[in-house]
């Protein structure tokens, strides 16, 4: 029942060529950074995974985080909501060069098709996106005089998440903003692996505190002194740093 890694390394081991992977965070608000540069790590020592599909609220700013996975080219298909935000410069490049596809979903639509992955919900109707090129091919009904469209729920292979204190049997809290899409992605894959600031024995967290159970979480890795998104960008940071 013990769910602690020791390392990141074996926490992205069983990540695969072509896999789906959901990545949380709002920005740098809740983002695995140091889950997502481990897996670029493995990526450079044996060139996978590669063709990667991530799900992820934004496209990455700066050259570290989701934008250091693209720019490595390991993503083939990113499907978010907010591709155009402070610095998405790699993922425009790569987008407009035709090398990255873009799925764009509506924020709670994107929030509620990971949440309806995990609870086994297939499809669900939003007045979201009616009457707009993003509902185009999609299936349309009429309910009490007002047209919604049909939406599929989103699965993964794999979820990385960031979260603040964790037990060793996977249950989890989360640092005020940084909850976001997190424990909705722990829900929706059929692996999760979080970075944790802390990790506790059994009990230590208070059973009304907890917002993921360890029934959701596969892995839990310490990583004490997580990097911030912004702080990075802030240095002009790169990663890996042979590519600077």
């Amino acid at each position: 029942m013990d769910k602690t890694l020791p390392d990141l390394a074996t926490a992205v081991a069983g990540i695969e060529d072509g896999m789906t992977v959901m990545i949380g965070g709002f920005g740098g608000s809740g983002a695995p950074i140091e889950l997502i540069h481990a897996l670029i790590d493995r990526y450079i020592a044996t060139g996978h995974p590669r063709d990667l599909t991530v799900v992820n609220n934004n496209a990455g700013n700066g050259h570290v985080g989701l934008a250091a996975l693209i720019e490595a080219g390991m993503v083939r298909k990113l499907i978010c909501s907010f591709p155009r935000s402070a610095d998405p410069v790699v993922f425009t490049e790569r987008y407009l060069a035709g090398q990255i596809e873009l799925e764009l979903v509506p924020q709670g639509t994107l929030a509620e098709r990971i949440r309806a992955g995990g609870a086994g919900i297939p499809a669900f109707y939003t007045p979201t996106s009616f009457g707009t090129d993003l509902a185009k091919g999609k299936p349309v009904e009429v309910f009490e005089g007002r047209s919604y469209v049909r939406e599929r729920w989103l699965k993964a292979d794999y979820a990385l998440v960031k979260a603040h204190v964790g037990d060793r049997l996977g249950n989890l809290t989360y640092r005020m903003a940084a909850r976001n899409f997190n424990p909705l992605m722990c829900m929706a894959a059929a692996k999760t692996v979080v970075q944790v600031s802390r990790i506790v024995d059994a009990g230590g967290i208070d059973p009304e505190a907890v917002i993921t159970p360890g029934i959701f979480v596969q892995g839990v890795v310490l990583v004490e002194n997580p990097a911030q998104e912004e702080d990075l960008n802030r240095a002009n940071a790169r990663y890996p740093e042979a590519a600077q």
